[in-house]
């Protein structure tokens, strides 16, 4: 029997950076996989490029209900050491495209995974793929996992185990609540899930609006009483997606409403007023085709009078049109669930964890990090960096 420093449950991002920087520590830890291969989610990400960490990241670009936990792992693994870490032992170089994006030059998500299993496999960790962990207990020396392995079940202990298992999305890439049953069976608090960075779904009388713009993507600003986006959406036979309706989806709870702003670089009421000056011959709708295709100002037509002239314009109908172009009411009927959903909201309470270890503080030895934690990052590589900050905090302590 082998005596490992850890087990570490998920060979995802933050199970495999954690395995990576034990190794790098001279520790000994065995990582239990699923899946047939490691980084499942990783390979996927980003349509397969992996938009790897955040230039901007700060604790704003997380949904928690405590933020400021985020500060003592931060502070122990920046960007500039995901970006360091990449570029010395996987040779990648960044790129940046929109909002801080970092993505490595080749556009591979493979290299991001490579750059893992070769730390891995140097630093003599043992990797088990396609290996089912069932149970967990708490025995004399550490615990112990029930785990079926080629078809077998067998047992496993360690001192330390450490669940980077992920969270409910995506089940085809095994996604499960084993971190959280856990959890509960450790007595932990857990904060209630939910599908987030997920796209919304639009029923009754205005579904067939929606359907009828499907494929159409409008640049826009997005927004609540609590926070706001400005990138694209997109309109789909179902409802709306697009990172500004993925970004905000994190803070939307069922029954609530938001806002979209179908022409945030611009005032309306400016626009109109300028018309005017030029004597307003032209008509609305004609006015609508200098900002949006012609198949989105059809639709408006529903809401607005497209053929009435500028010039005619009574001042409820200018409101009207100003608040329909610049205060779009959305009401969704919920989500696409899990299996659509980049990532979970809510998880193990962050009061049951270490803050600079994340280890539990009713339980020594069992570990938690990545997305089973109520850690919830934007779109954009902030996820990432939370798994590889918490994949080093807790190689340190293991």
């Amino acid at each position: 029997m082998v005596n490992y420093d850890a087990i570490i449950i998920g060979a995802g991002a933050c199970g495999l950076m954690c395995a990576a920087q034990a190794g790098l520590l001279g520790k000994k830890t065995l990582v239990l996989e699923r899946n047939d291969k490691p980084g499942a989610k990783i390979l996927i990400s980003g349509g397969g490029r992996c938009n790897y960490t955040n230039l901007g990241t700060t604790i704003d670009n997380f949904v928690s209900e405590n933020p400021k936990f985020l500060n003592a792992v931060f502070s122990q693994w920046s960007v500039d050491d995901t970006i360091q870490f990449f570029e010395n032992f996987g040779g990648i170089k960044p790129q940046e495209k929109t909002l801080g994006q970092l993505f490595p030059t080749t556009n591979k998500a493979k290299d991001i995974v490579a750059t893992f299993t070769k730390l891995v496999y140097e630093t003599g960790q043992d990797l088990w793929l396609n290996t089912l962990v069932k149970g967990i207990q708490k025995v004399d020396e550490g615990y112990e996992l029930s785990i079926e392995r080629n078809g077998k079940e067998e047992k496993v202990k360690a001192n330390k185990v450490v669940f980077a298992s992920g969270g409910l999305p995506v089940h085809k890439l095994g996604a499960s609540d084993f971190a959280l049953r856990v959890a509960r069976q450790f007595d932990m608090e857990i904060v209630q899930t939910a599908p987030a960075l997920v796209p919304l779904t639009i029923t009754g009388k205005d579904a067939d609006w929606y359907a009828s713009l499907s494929g159409n993507s409008v640049f826009a600003r997005v927004y609540n009483d609590k926070i706001s986006f400005e990138e694209n959406i997109l309109f789909t036979h179902w409802g709306l997606s697009g990172p500004a309706i993925l970004q905000i989806s994190s803070y939307w709870k069922a029954g609530e409403t938001f806002t979209i702003d179908l022409l945030p670089k611009f005032k309306l009421e400016d626009v109109i007023k300028q018309e005017r000056n030029d004597g307003g011959r032209r008509l609305v709708g004609q006015l609508l085709n200098d900002y949006f295709t012609k198949k989105m100002v059809d639709a408006l037509g529903k809401f607005l009078p497209l053929d009435i002239k500028i010039a005619s314009l009574s001042k409820v109908d200018a409101k009207l049109i100003i608040d329909t172009i610049h205060k779009f009411k959305v009401k969704p009927a919920g989500d696409k669930g899990y299996d659509k959903a980049e990532v979970m909201r809510g998880g193990i309470s962050t009061t049951e964890l270490n803050p600079k270890t994340l280890e539990s503080k009713k339980n020594p030895g069992l570990y938690f990090g990545g997305e089973a934690v109520d850690i919830t990052g934007w779109l954009g590589g902030y996820n990432f960096q939370w798994a590889w900050a918490a994949g080093f905090a807790i190689a340190q302590d293991i």
